[in-house]
């Protein structure tokens, strides 16, 4: 894979928030809707999709299909597409549903690009909110309420002082669950039902540690490009890749990486 340019990386910032902004136009007439409704996907429990779900990754793909149309397609709701560039999109168009049909806004517009060896850019956007955190690629700042402001993680947190966060409570299989108790009984504080959101408050310094398990690749693949451009680590639970998916810890420096990983593996 060639060097990407400046020119290329401004190429495909402006397309990701393109990507963004037509997810945003789909989704916020639908959002605290009288007339909002979920059909289930899972054969048991409850996996909701709506129909602001497709909407917007259907207007997510267009923006790509007419500016990048050589780029792979892997989103949540629709078939993947092929390409030939060597790069793919990944999207997840709300990633948190369940907290999209509750009325709390801690659901996201997830849209990473990534190549051969992982995600290089990762945007999150939260649209009811106006924010949208932005890492890779030479950027790394996050836009709000009260401004464009850089991106950076919380630095020299020990594992007794960090905040922890993770969307489930029961987190995996019983097995998944005690790790993660191990890591939770040694923070300062765990908090639950964020989605993507958790991600982003990580990326922007607010908290420390995300840890999960049972994600796909388009849950993970833009906060790991986010968090990574503000300084911190993201791997599996052995360290290793998390960009496929499975169990993901987030951490927002190395050495907290480390202490929460002895703890989830002892």
């Amino acid at each position: 894979m060639s060097r990407i340019t400046q020119d290329l990386a401004d190429e495909i910032w402006t397309t990701a928030e393109a990507v963004a902004d037509a997810a945003r136009a789909a989704i916020l007439p639908h959002f605290r809707s009288e007339t909002l409704s979920a059909d289930n996907k899972a054969a048991e429990g409850f996996d909701p999709v709506t129909v602001a779900d497709r909407a917007a990754e259907a207007a997510m793909r267009e923006i790509i299909a007419a500016r990048r149309p050589s780029d792979a397609i892997l989103g949540e709701e629709l078939a993947d597409r092929a390409g030939d560039s060597g790069y793919s999109w990944v999207l997840d168009p709300i990633d948190g549903t369940r907290g999209f049909v509750s009325g709390t806004p801690t659901w996201g517009v997830l849209v990473a690009w990534t190549g051969p060896e992982g995600p290089l850019l990762g945007l999150i956007d939260q649209p009811y909110t106006g924010e949208r955190f932005c890492g890779g690629l030479g950027r790394s700042d996050w836009t709000g309420p009260l401004g464009q402001r850089p991106m950076r993680t919380r630095r020299n947190v020990p594992l007794d002082q960090a905040i922890l966060f993770t969307t489930f409570p029961e987190v995996g299989t019983p097995d998944d669950r005690a790790a993660f108790e191990r890591v939770s009984q040694t923070a300062r504080l765990t908090r639950y039902g964020m989605d993507c959101y958790a991600y982003a408050l990580l990326a922007a310094g607010q908290i420390d540690l995300v840890i999960e398990a049972g994600l796909h690749a388009y849950d993970i693949q833009a906060p790991i490009a986010a968090i990574e451009a503000a300084g911190g680590v993201v791997t599996d639970w052995q360290g290793g890749p998390a960009h496929e998916g499975g169990r993901a810890i987030a951490a927002g420096s190395p050495e907290l990486h480390r202490q929460a990983l002895e703890r989830l593996n002892g």
